[in-house]
């Protein structure tokens, strides 16, 4: 399973960036009817090879323009973002993460190289909805300019992706570009490269710590219509499973946790076969019983 895991990744990465005009004299950055659909991992708009839109931008752009918005509408673009973001929430939770996002596949190459690696200090987890909360909705909504505009303040402070995958390759094929850039920049390529020696020696670093589009869909695993099944009987407690996790999940306590990509390699692990990945049995609401009427009595 790990195998065919890497072969998405490989896939859906190369194939969501493979606008390959632009050193050739096309367009430096794609901006054809593709742009119109929202990647469902974190992966930059602006990265000259990407054909999809980046969501957490697409949201942030969406929050910072309801002040421009007339009572009693909302920006279509917007809402339709959102729920393109919760309908994939509701069907797969981080299953995104594990399988379709650019970056988490850039993630899982690093932490290959070989070196000591580390445990995630555990309260640091939380640190991604403190992310998304602040980063992404709080500030487009309130930190605006004197015109009244909202930013994409994740996007212009933090996003290594948008680093890495998009501004690096512009300032190369533009050199030009150089001549703008300042604080920002320079703060981004500092986090990138915390980031980036972060992912090397502990797992899915930015995953777990920082991502507003893990924390996002981490809301919805425990509503998902696929989940991760344990079968305690089979389960000798060998812990293979919970030292193969990328992300720290212990999943014989926890098949729902918000911090699971549904990658599967635990269940890769388990040579016992106490876990299994199915579809989610809901169970439906008792039925309210009441007295039988007296005779004579209709209802």
């Amino acid at each position: 399973m790990n195998a065919f895991r890497r072969l998405v990744q490989t896939l859906i990465t190369l194939g969501t960036n493979s606008y390959l005009l632009f050193p050739f004299g096309g367009p430096v950055i794609y901006q054809g009817p593709l742009k119109a659909i929202c990647h469902p991992g974190l992966n930059c708009y602006s990265c000259p090879a990407a054909l999809l839109s980046c969501p957490v931008g697409a949201i942030q752009n969406f929050i910072a323009s309801l002040r421009f918005t007339a009572p009693g509408s909302l920006p279509h673009l917007g809402t339709l973002v959102l729920g393109y973001l919760g309908f994939i929430g509701t069907l797969v939770g981080r299953l995104p993460c594990g399988w379709l996002c650019p970056f988490g596949f850039i993630q899982d190459l690093l932490y290959l190289i070989p070196g000591p690696k580390l445990l995630l200090w555990p309260p640091l987890r939380y640190l991604k909805y403190v992310v998304l909360v602040v980063m992404v909705v709080v500030m487009p909504l309130f930190l605006v300019d004197s015109y009244g505009l909202g930013h994409p303040w994740f996007c212009k402070l933090l996003c290594p992706s948008g680093t890495l995958l998009g501004a690096m390759p512009l300032l190369v094929l533009k050199p030009s570009l150089w001549e703008t850039v300042g604080f920002y920049f320079w703060n981004k390529v500092t986090l990138l490269v915390l980031i980036l020696v972060g992912a090397v020696l502990i797992s899915r670093f930015f995953c777990r710590t920082l991502c507003p589009l893990g924390a996002f869909y981490g809301l919805f695993n425990r509503l998902t219509l696929i989940k991760l099944d344990y079968i305690a009987g089979n389960c000798v407690h060998c812990k293979a499973c919970e030292k193969a996790c990328p992300t720290g999940v212990v999943p014989y306590e926890t098949q729902a946790s918000p911090e699971c990509i549904m990658c599967l390699k635990c269940i890769d692990a388990c040579r016992f076969h106490a876990l299994d990945f199915g579809l989610r049995q809901y169970k439906e609401a008792p039925r309210r019983l009441t007295a039988p009427l007296p005779p004579g009595k209709s209802p």
